[in-house]
């Protein structure tokens, strides 16, 4: 059974930067598509960004391009979310999540973790 367990999270100011960091244990890390999703108060879940099993593509939403980087480390079973120039909109819970198959969509992810808070003020 695959185990998902974020960290990283925490308060920063606006412009700031965090790095969220996601362990994966219980299948081999390599074979499955790694997401971040997002859910703020009072909204739905979102997509954030995924990266393949290999880290050779990856997607992100328009929101976080060009201020979110997703990378991967198959030798230590972690992907990593590092996030610049936050903004008080980022402010949600982040998690992490697996997938067999390349998709942004949030039912295409079977595996999920429980998600670390990051708050960003202005």
């Amino acid at each position: 059974q695959v185990q998902l367990v974020e960290s990283g999270g925490g308060l920063v100011q606006a412009g700031g930067s965090l790095r969220l960091s996601c362990a994966f244990s219980g299948r081999t890390f390599s074979s499955y598509i790694m997401g971040w999703f997002r859910q703020a108060p009072g909204k739905e879940r979102e997509f954030v960004a995924a990266i393949s099993g290999r880290g050779r593509s990856t997607s992100y939403a328009d929101s976080v391009k060009g201020r979110f980087t997703i990378s991967r480390d198959n030798a230590k079973n972690t992907v990593l979310l590092q996030m610049n120039s936050l903004k008080p909109e980022d402010t949600a819970v982040y998690f992490c999540a697996a997938s067999s198959l390349w998709s942004v969509r949030e039912n295409a992810y079977a595996y999920w973790g429980q998600g670390t808070q990051v708050t960003v003020s202005s």
